[in-house]
């Protein structure tokens, strides 16, 4: 097809012109009887959110996409393109992408009136019919619809009132596209009611000039709920005219949480070779996620991204990265120690209730690790009861009586490999604990990594002392410590 160059071969040829509505539900409908994968990329949504998108394109609706940051909005939208035909003609030198067929603007009926069959058309390919616009403030009406240019009415000599002196905005330029608008909410609203016409008549209004042009617009917005921006809200009668509204969500459980993590963290070639990273460290990065959206220290408004859990999981890598350099090795173990990098990741993407100082927001950070620390804890060994005798230590009293007995454990971050497991391992009756609980651990790897998950949530429970400080932590006796502390 894209050897047609002329109206006259394309009229040849049998080329069907249709709408791009109707063009994503007839691409849609062909890769659903064919089984083909949608929406790729696109994580836990499959029993929820993609088939109330695939409703919508089948009803040919423009859709609203609403949820909190960090619910693949964006994704979503951008992957729509490949509902999209792979080329489709357009009148060559048309500003918004005329249909040969159905011409609407002045210069492609002239060049239709004029050239006949004759006309030439281009092809326009499937990745260059997307646009995006994020809704900020000071977008305005001549940015989204269009303006009147007075130079180009100057130089061809025209009124204002002809529509060949119209500078044409980015909708109009997106016509037979998809077009997505970002926060829809922090559009004004004004700028909003500039919309109506187009996804309702066709209309177009350029300062009191009234056009007809019936464009042919896929539009997508993007909002996050209003009650959490505050900055402005989606009019009414403009949501009256989107046909559809679907809600997206965070990951429903832990497996499809990593998923997402591990697709979209930027982790290179070198940092996956290297860095050994236990499965248990993939769950305690996306349990803190979860310890987030659930903490009454942060606002469940303004919601906890992904992006928190991918940076996390970045931000771990680096850490033993760091480590690795410094100690001049190869290849390194990833510690629960390496999660004090965390912090900087979780800080910057969650709002507090009561936004304090930036210590504040560093001690939520650390209570956060700490409370995902106990739950993954609490998923491998017995759980520890709030009501138990001070000398009841239960399976852990052998492990704690370690320490009692006047041994500590000091875990720096400059030990080496070797130095590290070696301290972990002259805990002897780690090794008792784990051949009971964990036993398929006990030969491989992750077994540090669960030495160190025992002594942080024995900690975390106050069975232990831990001491951290700048390059490692300590742990001991949480009686001897106080002791200790009092002698001091």
């Amino acid at each position: 097809m894209r050897k047609i160059k002329t109206l006259g071969a394309l009229k040849a040829s049998a080329y069907n012109s249709k709408n791009i509505k109707d063009e994503l539900r007839d691409n849609l409908i062909s890769k659903l009887q064919k089984k083909e994968p949608l929406f790729e990329g696109v994580i836990g949504y499959d029993n929820t959110v993609i088939p109330q998108i695939q409703r919508a394109i089948l009803a040919r609706h423009n859709i609203n996409l609403l949820g909190l940051r960090g619910q693949a909005k964006t994704r979503i939208a951008r992957s729509m393109v490949q509902l999209l035909d792979e080329y489709i003609p357009v009148v060559e030198g048309s500003e918004i992408n005329d249909d040969p067929i159905q011409p609407l603007s002045r210069f492609a009926k002239d060049r239709l009136e004029e050239m006949g069959d004759e006309m030439p058309i281009a092809w326009l390919r499937r990745d260059e019919r997307f646009f995006e616009k994020l809704a900020t403030p000071d977008v305005t009406v001549a940015d989204l619809i269009g303006d009147i240019d007075p130079i180009k009415a100057s130089n061809l000599k025209l009124s204002y009132a002809d529509d060949r002196v119209i500078h044409f905005g980015m909708i109009p330029r997106a016509n037979r596209c998809i077009f997505v608008i970002n926060e829809l909410p922090d559009l004004q609203a004004r700028i909003q009611v500039s919309l109506f016409n187009i996804l309702q008549e066709g209309d177009l209004q350029i300062r009191g000039y009234k056009l007809r042009l019936p464009l042919d617009v896929q539009f997508i917005f993007t909002a996050n709920p209003e009650d959490y921006t505050n900055r402005g809200s989606i009019v009414t009668p403009l949501k009256d005219r989107i046909g559809s509204q679907i809600l997206t969500h965070y990951p429903k459980d832990i497996a499809t949480a990593k998923i997402i993590t591990q697709q979209e963290a930027k982790l290179s070639d070198t940092q996956r070779e290297a860095i050994s990273i236990p499965v248990m460290a993939f769950d305690l990065i996306e349990m803190i996620g979860f310890e987030a959206r659930r903490s009454e220290y942060i606002d469940s408004k303004s919601g906890v991204s992904a992006r928190m859990s991918i940076t996390a999981l970045e931000s771990a890598v680096s850490s033993a990265e760091l480590r690795m350099f410094q100690a001049n090795s190869k290849s390194t173990l990833l510690r629960l120690s390496d999660f004090a990098g965390l912090i900087p990741a979780i800080t910057g993407k969650v709002e507090l209730v009561y936004e304090g100082e930036q210590e504040g927001s560093e001690e939520v950070a650390l209570m956060l690790i700490s409370d995902a620390t106990k739950t993954l804890f609490n998923s491998y060994f017995p759980s520890i009861p709030k009501l138990q005798r001070t000398d009841d230590n239960g399976p852990y009293k052998e492990l704690i009586d370690w320490f009692v007995a006047g041994n500590q454990l000091e875990l720096l971050d400059t030990d080496s490999e070797n130095e590290y497991k070696a301290k972990l391992n002259s805990v002897t009756p780690f090794d008792e604990l784990i051949s009971k609980y964990c036993s398929d651990q006990k030969d491989t790897d992750e077994v540090y990594f669960l030495k160190e998950l025992v002594l942080w949530g024995l900690s975390a429970y106050d069975k232990l002392s831990r001491k951290p400080y700048d390059g490692g932590n300590q742990f001991k006796d949480i009686v001897g410590n106080i002791l200790n502390d009092l002698q001091g």
